[in-house]
């Protein structure tokens, strides 16, 4: 991914500017997952290239065609598929096992990037490893009343902030279902927090429009998006 991080590192620093605050929040060793909000096509791009450490980004896997699609596998980005996708959780756990990171957009799609709601897919692989969250704030990739297919125009100031390291882990007498649900919770708090934190420092806004024009498959995909389905059966197959 080395060649790759380069292309991302110019697209930040070069096509666009990118204010990076918060690396030294990221362990410099270890499994980490990155968990961003998601407001443009950009979001992922723009983290690969501001974060301190090399990642795998969960892409939806419509995305896998074509040249882009050679470029992302290249690079090393795995697809989803967003209906709910056990064998990319896995191939990613194996990956945080290895004492690598992930990033992933756990609101699912794009939208208004407050992180009010996010799928359990982080919550099973951060319960399932031994890796941190850490919650990542990106803003200015879509803004004002930009449409959510929009590509901002080069020059334009984007704001990356890498909030501190979160841990989660199983309490005692918990169901999986119980566990899953409250590490989302936590990182969802953690991930709404970070962004609001952000603006506060930025001065930058979250853009004003939401997907509510969005098809009604993929509103649905934003909650089922590499959740998978039910806990327990999740958490007794990798125990």
């Amino acid at each position: 991914m080395g060649w790759s991080r380069g292309v991302g590192w110019i697209l930040d620093h070069v096509v666009y500017r990118t204010t990076v605050t918060g690396r030294e929040n990221v362990p410099v060793s270890g499994p980490v997952i990155f968990a961003a909000n998601h407001i443009s096509y950009l979001d992922g791009p723009v983290l690969f290239g501001a974060a301190p450490r090399k990642m795998h980004i969960l892409v939806k896997q419509e995305m896998f065609k074509g040249f882009l699609g050679f470029v992302l596998r290249a690079s090393g980005q795995l697809p989803v598929d967003r209906t709910g996708d056990r064998g990319v959780l896995h191939l990613s756990k194996e990956i945080l096992d290895a004492g690598r990171c992930i990033g992933i957009l756990p609101e699912g799609t794009r939208g208004g990037g407050t992180a009010d709601a996010i799928n359990n897919g982080v919550a099973w692989l951060a319960l399932n490893s031994q890796a941190v969250v850490v919650p990542v704030a990106i803003l200015g990739t879509r803004t004002g009343a930009d449409h959510l297919d929009s590509l901002p125009r080069p020059g334009r100031r984007f704001h990356v902030y890498f909030g501190p390291a979160i841990g989660v882990g199983r309490q005692d007498g918990e169901s999986g279902r119980v566990s899953m649900d409250r590490a989302a919770a936590e990182i969802r708090a953690a991930l709404a927090g970070t962004v609001q934190q952000a603006i506060e420092r930025s001065g930058q806004a979250l853009p004003d429009s939401v997907p509510d024009a969005l098809p009604q498959a993929e509103r649905t995909a934003t909650t089922t998006a590499v959740a998978g389905t039910p806990a327990d059966d999740h958490l007794r197959k990798v125990q």
